[in-house]
């Protein structure tokens, strides 16, 4: 695998999550898909796996869940706010300013591979073009037969204007049968899925419906 792309310009992602801050758990108290998503991902691997949570944003629940089940846990994310949250609440998980798309096992700044990889709702930040080659960065990141789990909102969307805790962010998406294929032709198999919908609380944003999947490199 090549070394890490440049970061893209992502000032305007970083400074609404940095404004938006703790006020992201108000809009979604409720997590129950991504907490089931984390309980697949824990009891299909070995206790003291190591795991990379892409988007780690306030730590909870996902690298907090990880890390109380066992595991070795590195988070990234680009908002410092965010990581600052989470170096609070989840002390144990090693905590690094990466943008998704610099990932590298190899090199300077390479990170190694994993056993297991979670990004939530990150994916969303990216446009509909950068989705798949952050995909493909994703697989290079895992080692062979190496766990998978994602979240998106389900959205044929490309960089799409929402307000969002009085902060505008563009958002991509695809539909399910679209983000499947997108998903297989980075080299994972799907191994569950699933599709939940949500209202966030104390926010304009309107009902969504949230994709789940279960997936092995292969």
């Amino acid at each position: 695998m090549k070394d890490a792309l440049p970061a893209p310009d992502r000032t305007q992602v970083i400074k609404a999550f940095d404004a938006i801050g703790a006020r992201y758990e108000e809009a979604f108290p409720h997590k129950d898909g991504q907490l089931a998503a984390g309980a697949w991902l824990t009891a299909e691997l070995p206790q003291g796996s190591r795991i990379l949570d892409v988007g780690v944003g306030t730590g909870r629940p996902t690298a907090r869940q990880l890390v109380d089940r066992g595991h070795t846990v590195v988070g990234v994310d680009v908002s410092t706010v965010m990581l600052q949250l989470a170096r609070t609440d989840v002390p144990e998980a090693e905590l690094l300013d990466r943008d998704l798309v610099t990932l590298t096992p190899t090199g300077p700044t390479g990170l190694g591979q994993f056993d297991g990889l979670t990004c939530f709702f990150t994916l969303l930040m990216l446009s509909r073009s950068e989705i798949p080659q952050a995909l493909r960065t994703f697989h290079g990141m895992l080692r062979p037969g190496g766990l998978f789990t994602l979240a998106m909102v389900e959205g044929s969307l490309d960089e799409a204007p929402i307000p969002f805790l009085g902060q505008i962010i563009r958002v991509s998406g695809f539909l399910r049968d679209e983000l499947r294929q997108v998903v297989c032709d980075a080299g994972f198999e799907i191994a569950g899925e699933a599709a939940l919908s949500y209202s966030p609380a104390s926010t304009d944003a309107p009902p969504e419906t949230q994709l789940f999947l279960n997936c092995r490199r292969v």
